[in-house]
């Protein structure tokens, strides 16, 4: 601000007023203030200025694929919340492109938001800027993925339990050769269903390849060309578990093309248990998570942060079931010796 001062050849106090929008500055001064402004290309920090000032109605929530029917869901949880309460939800799509994601962050700003809901597409890179909200006091919550080093409010759900029983499930059939098709291993969530998948193949003491676990995206296309390679390898698995429900309707398009049919001849089991899963042929098994709960716990933390909640770190973790459908059978005897390229044996 000296700066501007300088160039306008005004005081600090006209600068102020100017960029707080204040009508009693002479229209030369204003002008001149404004000319400097631009000159330099200053952008004042509205965040900071404006929650000193005065909170806003507005809650910002920055999600990563809004074609994602997990994020509507998540979304329609958090605005329902947020509106009950006399807020309105502002909501910025990322993509899964971080450097929109920072754009986005920053420009935010300028709606001086009383609080921040963060479903992030990179788990460490989004922390400087939500730091700068809770400092200049916005709340904050991460939602699902979750930074290493956050110290602020989160909700997520138990993924790594919900791929541990879904896991087990198939091994409880019979199935000893698995595969799973993740999400990034930068995703903690991600990272938590590989964790989960296996915990339960250590304790049945099944041994895979690494080749077997497969990482892509949370989306259709990744877990069809995920799902081929599976399926090219030799021997082919006998149930894959996918890290979220549209990685499993990739997988499922992938057996189809490759003559196969589930579950007779490979078992599915996805994450998250979308509406569709019920809709689609075979009805997809899929481990339940509160998907809308998670956006509603999300937004009443930032409620209760605006109307003065000053507790301690609050940590919600909201429980799983697995869901069983048509997509999950007993692996195929005879079938299994057939792929791999022998005939099977005739008793004499």
């Amino acid at each position: 601000m000296k700066e501007i001062a300088r160039l306008a050849d005004v005081s600090l106090g006209t600068v102020s007023n100017v960029l707080s929008g204040l009508p009693t500055v002479r229209e030369p001064l204003r002008k001149r203030v404004q000319e400097a402004v631009q000159s330099l290309g200053y952008q004042p920090n509205q965040l900071a200025r404006g929650l000193r000032r005065d909170k806003t109605n507005i809650i910002g929530m920055v999600i990563s694929d809004v074609s994602n029917p997990f994020f509507a869901a998540v979304v329609r949880g958090a605005e329902d919340t947020a509106f009950k309460n006399g807020y309105r939800l502002f909501i910025c799509n990322s993509d899964n492109d971080f450097t929109k994601e920072q754009t986005y962050l920053r420009e935010m700003q300028t709606y001086l938001p009383s609080g921040l809901i963060i479903m992030t597409s990179n788990i460490q890179g989004s922390l400087t800027l939500a730091e700068e909200y809770r400092k200049a006091g916005s709340a904050v919550v991460y939602v699902d993925r979750l930074p290493h080093h956050w110290t602020g409010d989160t909700v997520t759900s138990m993924h790594e339990d919900g791929a541990y029983q879904a896991t087990k499930h198939l091994i409880g059939l019979g199935h000893k050769r698995l595969s799973m098709i993740g999400g990034s291993s930068q995703l903690t969530n991600s990272g938590e269903r590989v964790a989960g998948f296996r915990k339960a193949l250590r304790q049945a003491k099944i041994t895979l390849k690494p080749e077997y676990i497969q990482e892509g995206k949370f989306d259709k296309e990744s877990g069809y060309q995920k799902a081929t390679l599976l399926l090219n390898m030799r021997p082919q698995p006998t149930a894959i578990f996918a890290a979220n429900d549209l990685l499993a309707l990739g997988a499922l398009n992938a057996i189809r093309h490759f003559g196969l049919r589930c579950p007779e001849d490979i078992s599915v089991i996805g994450f998250d248990n979308l509406d569709v899963a019920e809709f689609v042929t075979p009805s997809l098994s899929s481990v339940e998570q509160s998907v809308y709960q998670l956006g509603a716990v999300a937004a009443q933390m930032i409620v209760d942060r605006i109307q003065g909640d000053t507790g301690p770190r609050k940590e919600q973790v909201l429980t799983t079931a697995l869901r069983l459908r048509a997509s999950v059978a007993p692996p195929p005897l005879q079938d299994a010796v057939k792929r791999v390229g022998h005939k099977p044996s005739r008793k004499n």
